[in-house]
């Protein structure tokens, strides 16, 4: 946690050796899977802005069925500290590699059903029930998924390169945005809006059965971390949850805190201010979806410049900065993004875009450091997956309710600004624990 890069602690167990050639394909494993898994989990994020409301809800009114639908949408990220919990456990009792296998196996079936899921229009109130259902799947498996590819990542990483390998795992994200986006866009092109409402709409669900073979091929061609190996030798934990519950319950929840605003502000970006400029604004769909396609491309470069800046400067500075522009950029946001012009909305998205991306790069070596590696699936998952809660999951829910309360999206503003003072608070106070620590440990 200090200005320099993390070396390794004090309680990591001796390094196993590693070639260059088996660092990369792991490297490049973990962010497949990374991939993959966010793509399945961010088309069910668009289907609710698009068509989940009028196909599932259709007895609501249409502020209400967005409601309704962004509530689904949120019911994953409640199961995703589920998915951090077992994950955890058996990521740190039986290894990395089965649980990122048996975690996308489980997104790759949930996500497939969905595309296969009649509407409320033929089997009644049991096609939303199946919904959520499928929905707490998801999010179990993408909680499960998030610890297994990113400790693949930095713990085959070499020294001084964890930040680096890191962010790799996480451009999972806008690369799996960038997918589901580009699907979504390639099938409203190709089909009428009639045709898009009935099945169109299915079409990047269905895909996700490919993810199958991914897993299979991760379970035939990847090893174990070499840090999982050193430490499963010396005995490992019998109970990493009861671990850190009782030794870092303080540091989790701080490392939660201190992500939340992130979760929140990209949430918004893709899934808010979608419906938002479409529904509010009477913006073109396909044009707001281009921008934030564009976004996420532009995030591609950024994210693996600021996780190399991380390795040399450290975490914190790096992560800070981020979230010190996300809390300025709050006001400037939505008064662009009000003007109902794609070209301006579009700066105002790119810039809380550049902030975003600077602070996520570092963030899976920083919340893997925070802790030993025999709890550390079980804590790093669960500071993740509770700041997606707080977060990510409500974030689109808790903007209709703001614009609709207040009537104006400075609202949403003044919720951004009030995570963003919450994440700065609980970075200063992880620096100060870990300086504690530090200089309470014996020389």
């Amino acid at each position: 946690m200090s200005a320099s890069p993390s070396p390794q602690s004090p309680t990591d167990p001796p390094a196993i050796p590693v070639d260059v050639r088996t660092r990369r394909i792991v490297a490049g494993a973990a962010a497949a899977t990374a991939t993959v898994e966010w793509y399945e989990y961010f088309v069910f994020g668009v289907a609710a802005a698009l068509v989940f409301g009028s196909l599932f809800f259709p007895a609501f009114s249409p502020v209400a069925g967005v409601l309704a639908s962004f509530a689904t949408f949120a019911v994953g990220f409640l199961a995703r500290p589920i998915g951090g919990i077992l994950g955890g456990h058996l990521g740190d009792k039986y290894g990395r590699k089965p649980t990122l296998v048996w975690a996308l196996i489980g997104m790759g079936l949930a996500t497939t059903l969905i595309g296969l899921l009649p509407s409320f229009a033929t089997v009644g109130v049991l096609a939303p029930i199946i919904l959520v259902v499928l929905r707490l799947v998801q999010g179990v498996a993408v909680g499960m998924q998030w610890g297994g590819a990113t400790l693949l990542a930095t713990e085959y990483a070499p020294p001084g390169k964890r930040g680096l390998y890191g962010s790799l795992v996480q451009m999972g994200v806008p690369i799996g945005l960038v997918a589901a986006y580009a699907v979504y866009f390639a099938v409203s092109f190709l089909v009428s809006p009639e045709a898009f409402v009935v099945w169109g709409w299915r079409i990047p669900f269905l895909l996700g059965v490919f993810v199958l073979v991914l897993a299979w091929l991760i379970h035939r061609h990847v090893e174990e971390t070499p840090e999982f190996r050193a430490a499963a030798a010396t005995g490992g934990r019998r109970s990493p949850l009861r671990d850190v519950l009782r030794s870092h319950k303080v540091t989790v929840l701080l490392a939660g805190g201190s992500f939340a605003v992130n979760h929140a502000a990209f949430y918004i970006l893709v899934t808010g201010i979608l419906d938002y400029a479409t529904r509010e604004l009477g913006m073109a769909r396909n044009a707001v979806l281009l921008v934030a396609l564009g976004l996420s491309l532009v995030q591609l470069p950024l994210m693996p410049w600021a996780a190399s800046i991380s390795d040399r400067i450290g975490r914190v500075r790096v992560y800070a900065f981020g979230i010190a522009g996300l809390l300025v950029w709050a006001i400037p946001l939505f008064l662009l993004v009000d003007t109902a012009n794609i070209w301006i909305m579009a700066a105002g998205m790119l810039g809380c875009g550049i902030f975003l991306s600077i602070m996520y790069a570092p963030q899976a070596a920083l919340f893997a450091e925070l802790f030993e590696p025999e709890v550390r699936f079980t804590g790093a998952s669960l500071g993740y997956q509770i700041s997606s809660v707080v977060g990510g999951g409500f974030a689109p829910f808790a903007m209709v309710l703001l614009l609709d309360a207040f009537g104006t999206s400075l609202a949403v503003s003044g919720y951004l600004m009030v995570l963003a003072a919450i994440a700065l608070l609980s970075v200063w106070l992880l620096v100060r624990r870990r300086a504690h620590r530090e200089t309470a440990r014996p020389a």
